[in-house]
């Protein structure tokens, strides 16, 4: 039976990135994916590139690279990532006050800037003026997740990588190390197992005894087909809840309820979004539930109109578009950090899951990993190491 130095389970952006650094540095990969067409958060994601939003030394440094890397990585990857820099508008609700919002933006790297209704309406003519008291505006970037994941997997297998379509159904733990894991069909063997699983990555830990502070939404989305409109920004509420709500989920008092299938101990929030894609096509949303059981059904035909109705009032023009609604699983911490290294007291498993800014932090944290993997010290992994 064939052994690897490295096996990643999870073939979202995360996965794919990981994969390919840590085979460029010469490692024998295997990447397991459990569906041949990914139904992941990569595969429902805005794609936007939030790099102007560091608050800190290390989110800041973070933000520097991954955009760096971005402005090369079609060339890197050989693949069109469809990389561009937009502006952001952030609308500010009515009942909100302008300066109070533009003030908690203050801490951010590069803050946005406030504008009037009048200059909002400028940038995005198709805003509805009537629905705003001002908003925010930043430069942003965008990229094609989906083409991007894609990209990193093709570059990953010219390396010499190897992929498989298959769920990992548990981890092979034997005392104290983690040996490989197990498929419906098959066992596989590694000196190292990396968990890039996204919303699932809690699960699968907790099966084989491993108590990480992950967590996760079930995100809900309209995805549209390519429209005889197009919109000048990504467009996003200026305060968004879905923040609030990761880190009301991820208290002391309910973790607890992690423990247990069925809880929704926070209530669900809306973020009233909307982002176009090159071809046409648009991804509106999203709502954001914490259920604490990861198959646990939605009432979609509830959720989609719930959703219409809060985009349309800030952009009209979505009104009467037909789409398709989508969920996934969308992983998260207790710190708004990603988890990424090894696990304390165990061998041979590692964790790179629960990014807030995924799209920005993966491409640098992957490469900062697979250094590491190779022997060399990294501050940055020591920063963001769990504890079990």
């Amino acid at each position: 039976m064939k052994n690897y130095d490295w096996i990643v389970v999870g073939g979202g952006i995360t996965g794919a990135a990981l994969s390919y650094e840590l085979a460029i540095k010469g490692f024998q990969v295997l990447l397991l994916e459990k569906t041949a067409t990914p139904d992941n958060a990569t595969r429902y994601s805005y794609g936007g590139l939030a790099y102007w939003s560091g608050t800190s030394e290390l989110t800041r440094l973070l933000c520097q690279e991954g955009k760096a890397i971005h402005q090369s990585l079609s060339e890197e990857l050989d693949t069109d990532t469809q990389f561009r820099e937009l502006d952001l508008l952030l609308t500010i609700d009515p009942n909100d006050s302008p300066q109070v919002m533009a003030d908690q933006y203050s801490r951010f790297a590069n803050p946005p800037r406030l504008l009037s209704i009048e200059e909002a309406c400028e940038i995005e003519p198709l805003l509805n003026r009537n629905a705003i008291a001002a908003a925010l505006t930043v430069p942003h970037g965008h990229i094609n997740p989906e083409k991007t994941a894609q990209g990193y997997i093709e570059a990953f297998r010219r390396a010499g990588g190897e992929v498989q379509i298959a769920p990992v159904t548990e981890l092979l733990r034997v005392g104290d190390q983690i040996q490989g894991v197990k498929t419906p069909d098959s066992i596989y063997h590694a000196a190292n197992t990396v968990v890039c699983a996204g919303g699932l990555s809690r699960g699968l830990l907790k099966a084989a005894g491993i108590d990480i502070r992950l967590y996760f939404t079930h995100a809900e989305m309209i995805e549209i087909p390519s429209v005889n409109f197009r919109l000048q920004t990504i467009v996003m509420p200026a305060d968004t809840k879905r923040f609030q709500l990761e880190a009301k989920a991820s208290t002391p008092e309910i973790e607890p309820l992690w423990n247990e299938s069925g809880h929704e101990p926070v209530p669900p929030i809306l973020d009233a979004s909307i982002v176009q894609f090159i071809d046409g096509s648009l991804r509106i949303g999203q709502i954001s539930r914490v259920i604490t059981d990861p198959d646990a059904k939605v009432a979609s035909a509830n959720s989609e109109a719930a959703i219409r109705a809060a985009v349309q009032k800030v952009l009209p023009a979505v009104e009467k578009v037909p789409g398709s609604w989508h969920n996934c699983l969308v992983a998260f911490s207790n710190n708004s950090l990603p988890v990424v290294g090894a696990i304390s007291n165990l061998e041979g498993v590692y964790v790179f899951s629960g990014f807030t800014n995924p799209l920005v932090f993966v491409p640098p944290l992957a490469k900062h990993f697979a250094n590491w993997a190779t022997g060399q010290e990294d501050q940055i992994i020591a920063q963001l190491s769990p504890v079990s």
